[in-house]
């Protein structure tokens, strides 16, 4: 399955390899011309007949993860943060590390262990290893060094009533929103755009854009599902199960109101369920995009998605389908000359 695939790969900001090299697998047969730049973003060239407008979509191949930066006497491991994660969400969590894929669990002094103060404070990044099973510093580094890096060992299921639980939602649902948009034909020139080091900065999205130089650009992304306890509601930015979310703002950019006019009329004109991101939280590659050149038309269709930057993420199934939908009845607006950049 095409989730499966893609969220089991791996693919920490700057280390994209992995993952750029699955979903080449996954489109080579759809573009026109395939390529990559210095800075390892994946493009996908798809000719139309009519010139235009250009469309841009865009998703970030990365993933939060960790990096190692210690092996230390007894054979544990210290590491550092790729991307925001809270350290609440670690401790216990499996991983598996480096190119040979070195399983090892992430734990701390046991409860048992702690003073009482200690335990009433969340155990913080410094106080935590990461256990591979090694006795000694020398046995350890026969497996792993420090550089290396490491990511959640979380698998892809699907559980309860149309959802699904993986590692990296965010954004590999973005990604595969791509894949699936690639096999349909439009008549318009659009290239697919997955990018890298969104995580630690929305770093390879800028020089996509520049390269591209789009007329209009259109993000896919794994954002905040809310509905989750002690969230109040008017604190919720996104509900799991209501739809794809549009943005109107958020702390990378200010989104274009004719483009989220247009994609509440598509979304309306074909009876799909939306909602409007209600927080301003967070960023995505948009807010490089819309800066580039001259500036470039960009809007932000996204998958709620819960408990984001941790170890188990969770989307809805229908939201992921209806957003596919979208994408592809907004491309036939463009197509037939109904949407103007």
């Amino acid at each position: 399955m095409l989730l499966k695939r893609l969220t089991e790969a791996v693919g920490p900001s700057g280390y994209e390899h992995e993952i750029r090299q699955v979903i080449y697998e996954e489109i080579k047969d759809y573009a026109d011309r395939i390529y990559t730049d210095a800075m390892g973003n994946l493009f996908a060239e798809v000719d139309g007949t009519r010139p235009g407008p250009k469309v841009m979509l865009c998703a970030h191949m990365d993933e939060v993860s960790l990096f190692i930066t210690r092996v230390e006497d007894n054979g544990l491991i210290k590491f550092r943060h790729i991307g925001g994660i809270d350290d609440r969400v670690l401790l216990s969590k499996p991983v598996q590390i480096g190119d040979q894929k070195i399983l090892g669990v992430i734990g701390s002094k046991p409860p048992h262990h702690q003073t009482q103060d200690e335990r009433k404070k969340p155990v913080g990044l410094e106080h935590l290893r990461i256990d591979i099973g090694a006795t000694t510093r020398e046995e350890a580094l026969k497996y792993v060094k420090p550089g290396d890096v490491a990511v959640f060992a979380t698998k892809y299921e699907e559980i309860g009533h149309r959802c699904a639980k993986s590692k990296s939602f965010d954004d590999r649902v973005g990604c595969a929103v791509m894949v699936e948009t690639i096999k349909k034909k439009f008549d318009i020139p659009v290239v697919y755009a997955f990018t890298v080091q969104e995580e630690i900065g929305l770093r390879g999205a800028g020089p996509a854009a520049y390269r591209i130089n789009p007329d209009v650009a259109l993000v896919l992304e794994g954002t905040l599902a809310s509905d989750v306890p002690d969230t109040v509601e008017h604190g919720q930015a996104t509900i799991s199960g209501a739809g794809p979310a549009l943005s109107v703002m958020d702390g990378s950019s200010v989104h274009n109101r004719k483009f989220l006019k247009e994609m509440i009329e598509v979304a309306d004109e074909a009876g799909i369920p939306h909602q409007i991101r209600k927080t301003v939280a967070g960023g995505n590659d948009a807010g490089r995009i819309h800066l580039t050149k001259e500036g470039i038309l960009s809007g932000v269709i996204s998958v709620p998605t819960r408990y984001i930057h941790a170890p188990s993420q969770l989307i809805s199934l229908d939201d992921y389908e209806q957003t596919i939908e979208l994408v592809e009845k907004f491309l036939r607006r463009v197509e037939q000359g109904g949407f103007q950049a």
